[in-house]
């Protein structure tokens, strides 16, 4: 059956592990980082991103052999004195600046050389022509390798005239992709500015965002503060635990082993009290047993000399050992100092464990209890906290009252509206402009397809119209046709030639430098640093952006920075620097803020005083076992004793000695009383002797326990139950108000990262200032991928077929020899050297007069 005892220390652990489990649930995890989600952002259309498709070869083609013409750096350091002096050190300069158009200038002189020497050398080849010169002469000297030379010089024109068709296809793809591109300009534009309508339009809504974004600080604030026991209140509880619990376990673990020795205490007695009363008995009944046998030997067979001299030995060594028949250990003095002892501690057997246990389980539902004390004695601080809460939110609430938001948003959606009015207005215009450009383009790639049409008109007539039997006074009409074409495209070219090469020199020039001057260091770069020259546009400026819209020129604001930062997408005030506009910092200060929220925190008084972790009847308790005597009772004596055995001589061992001399004694009375004196032995020992060899057992191993546990007193339990209750009531204040700070940074800390979400937020993801680099770049599109590119392209297919004009020319004058019915051929007497038709009879000197003579054999 369960002791009382053992049933008071169950239930101690189990309310103990109760109330520790109901604290356990209400303890939140650490504060962690606030989620404020994110701030809803627009969708810009605009991709500012062009890919030209299959011309982007032809495109590249171009930016190669303009770098092959233009390998020099870009000029930034010219750049800038030029623009600062306006143009003004171009006298002083024009060295470097030579230097660095060198290649444009060979090419523009080639070019310009080109457009002047045309002209002069097709008014020239015509009068030579006139004059039966330069191929005038309708004469052909008739060749052994004729056809050979005809067929060389019709692949040789041919191969020439694809090379100039497809110099002539390149510009016209340029040409229809500039109007194609120049139709998408709208759509751009368009794009462009519904993003800018679309970033006037989110901002406000985003700035609502943050500010309605106070609630989830606001939420978690006052979270805290009604979880303020299980927060701070658990705090405190578990490093007050890591100080008080182990005194308490001592307490606990005593009050344990001060049952378990009350329970010694009590074994020991009753030990005491059954060998007490069994050696007196025992003492008493081997006395009579000496007695009885000393006379049985008194018996005339142990001392009739006439008797067996064997039996009257027997009978003197039974004597002898009959001194052997008494105690061993005496119990009275130690029954006696233990009841003396017991009866000074004051120890009632049932009542005073049960009483200890129970002040023990207040102690620990005390120290439990210290988060339900905090919510208690915070109570006002807390309702006063929350009402700051609500006053701060009121004070963000004005934020975006104090910054003039929507007046500026309502000005730039007037403006921009405006603007896309305004460009509206230029279309019509542009698409005039446009298609005058187109005409004139087709126009110059029209004047190279004349000659091309001429040249493959005549190479095939020529070879159509070739008759391998006929000389060449006598070709068919469809040859001459041919060879009379190749002539016209020859007329044409000197015509067309230097009017093409003139406008291919200025489209080159102007867009060569556009292409190295301008795109090419937009790319890089350079164009911006070159833009963000220090006092380049304001003498007094270092930085013209910050000094024109703050005047402050010193700030660090430039056009690349500008850039860059848009082109990531990032809000504007970060990128503009608004800031010296309006300071969000200096607003959104956590310390002003919150302060008056961190003194009520700091007005947060917190008494343990009310922990009492063991009361004063239970610490008596413990003083009063201390000063039972356990300590003094000499253990050595106790064991002793025990040891010793309860007889002199082992009974049972004796008895079986008596009854093994007895049998060697003859049959007679003697040996018959013996015998039962043997039987009445054994009796005792069965009846007194077990019984208290077990009592002397139960003795030795309670006094062994009592030895092990007397030196465990309670007194430096009490010590170290009075330093804990020392720091809970004295020295706590410290480690309340360490607590407390990290509560009330805890509380604040929400408050700093929503003013740090905010100003991050504003920086980097209200109004995304990204439609404001697309229109740079839309801007750069339009002027280098779409016009500057495709008009290079031009000027480069256009400028190559011009170039192959001069080879076509000299091809089709001599092809065309092979194909033009000619007026006088040679004519030989010798028909074995060269077979020859029969000779008509008029006068050769007036039909052949330059064939009178035979030709030498080196001409053939």
């Amino acid at each position: 059956m369960w002791k009382p005892g053992t049933l008071l220390l169950l239930l101690l652990w189990l309310a103990s592990g109760e109330l520790q489990q109901e604290t356990e649930p209400r303890r939140l995890p650490p504060p962690g980082k606030l989620n404020f989600g994110y701030v809803p952002a627009g969708v810009y259309e605009t991709l500012a991103h062009y890919e030209p498709g299959p011309i982007g070869i032809l495109f590249h083609m171009v930016h190669a052999f303009l770098y092959a013409v233009q390998p020099n750096a870009f000029p930034h350091d010219l750049i800038v004195k030029l623009a600062k002096d306006k143009f003004g050190a171009i006298q002083t300069e024009y060295q470097k600046a030579i230097y660095y158009e060198i290649g444009f200038l060979v090419c523009a002189a080639v070019g310009l050389l080109f457009t002047i020497l045309m002209p002069i050398a097709g008014l020239f080849f015509c009068m030579c022509r006139c004059c039966d010169n330069c191929g005038g002469e309708m004469h052909q000297r008739q060749r052994k390798n004729a056809d050979c030379r005809r067929g060389l010089l019709g692949t040789l024109l041919f191969s020439t005239s694809l090379v100039i068709t497809i110099g002539v296809l390149c510009a016209y793809a340029a040409n229809q992709n500039l109007s194609s591109q120049v139709k998408n300009v709208r759509r751009l534009v368009n794009s462009n500015m519904r993003d800018l309508h679309t970033f006037a339009n989110d901002t406000p809504m985003q700035i609502e965002y943050l500010i309605s974004q106070y609630a989830t600080a606001k939420n978690k604030v006052i979270y805290d503060l009604d979880n303020i026991g299980p927060l701070l209140g658990g705090r405190i509880h578990d490093q007050l635990d890591k100080e008080v619990r182990p005194a308490l376990d001592q307490v606990l673990n005593m009050a344990g082993a001060m049952r378990e020795t009350k329970e010694a205490l009590e074994s020991v007695n009753a030990s005491l009290e059954v060998l007490q009363d069994g050696t007196g008995k025992l003492s008493l009944n081997l006395g009579q047993v000496r007695t009885s046998i000393n006379h049985t030997l008194n018996d005339t067979d142990c001392h009739d000399e006439d008797s067996d001299a064997t039996t009257a030995q027997l009978c003197r060594n039974i004597r002898q050992s009959l001194s052997q028949l008494q105690i061993s250990s005496n119990f009275t003095r130690f029954l006696i100092f233990f009841f003396k002892s017991n009866q000074n501690h004051k120890m009632d057997k049932e009542t005073w464990c049960s009483f200890l246990f129970f002040l023990l389980s207040q102690g620990f539902s005390s120290l439990n209890d210290t988060p339900h004390m905090v919510i208690e004695q915070t109570r006002s601080v807390v309702e006063s906290v929350t009402n700051l809460v609500d006053s701060i939110g009121n004070n963000i609430s004005s934020f975006s009252k104090a910054f003039p938001v929507q007046s500026c948003l309502s000005n730039f959606t007037i403006f921009i509206n405006h603007v896309h009015a305004k460009i509206e207005d230029y279309y019509p215009e542009i698409d005039k402009m446009d298609f005058y450009r187109w005409i004139g383009c087709i126009a110059l790639c029209c004047m190279v397809v004349l000659v091309l049409a001429f040249n493959y008109l005549g190479l095939l007539c020529g070879t159509l119209g070739y008759d391998k039997h006929a000389s060449p006074t006598t070709r068919g009409c469809i040859s001459n046709t041919g060879g009379t074409m190749l002539m016209a495209g020859v007329g044409f070219s000197f015509l067309f030639s230097w009017v093409l090469m003139g406008v291919v020199t200025i489209i080159f020039l102007a867009g060569g430098n556009m292409e190295k001057l301008v795109c090419e260091p937009f790319h890089t770069k350079e164009l911006f640093k070159v833009v963000d020259t220090p006092y380049m546009i304001n003498p007094e400026w270092k930085n013209f952006i910050p000094g024109y819209m703050y005047n402050d020129s010193e700030l660090k604001l430039t056009t690349e920075s500008l850039y860059s930062t848009c082109k990531k997408n990032q809000g504007i005030y970060s990128a503009m620097h608004l800031d010296k506009v309006f300071n969000i910092s200096s607003y959104l200060n956590t310390t002003v803020f919150t302060k008056d929220v961190v003194s009520q925190l700091d007005s947060l008084k917190i008494d343990l005083r009310g922990i009492i972790l063991l009361e004063a009847e239970g610490r008596q308790n413990l003083l009063d076992f201390s000063e039972a005597g356990l300590s003094e009772i000499n253990y050595a004596d106790y064991l002793e004793e025990v040891n010793k055995g309860v007889t002199v001589v082992d009974l049972l061992s004796f008895a079986r000695e008596l009854e093994a001399q007895t049998d060697l004694m003859p049959k007679s009375n003697l040996q018959s009383a013996l015998k039962g004196h043997v039987s009445t032995l054994r009796q005792i020992h069965r009846q007194q002797i077990v019984p208290m060899e077990q009592s002397m057992s139960a003795l030795n191993q309670s006094m062994r326990f009592l030895e092990r546990t007397a030196s465990d007193l309670p007194v430096t339990v009490l010590d170290a139950i009075k330093a804990a209750q020392f720091l809970i009531s004295q020295n706590a204040t410290h480690l309340i108000n360490r607590e407390s700070r990290k509560y009330t940074n805890t509380i604040i800390g929400y408050f700093h990262q929503y003013i740090e979400w905010v100003k991050t937020s504003l920086a980097m993801e209200v109004a995304p200032c990204k439609p404001f680099s697309n229109m740079v770049d839309t801007a750069e599109i339009m002027a280098c991928s779409f016009v500057v590119d495709s008009m290079n392209t031009f000027w480069m297919g256009l400028g190559c077929s011009t170039l192959l004009l001069l080879p076509s020319i000299i091809l089709a004058v001599k092809l065309a020899k092979y194909y033009r019915r000619m007026d006088t051929e040679d004519v030989y007497d010798d028909p074995e050297t060269i077979p020859m038709k029969t000779i008509p009879t008029y006068d050769t000197m007036n039909r052949f007069p330059r064939a009178s003579a035979p030709p030498r054999h080196i001409d053939w």
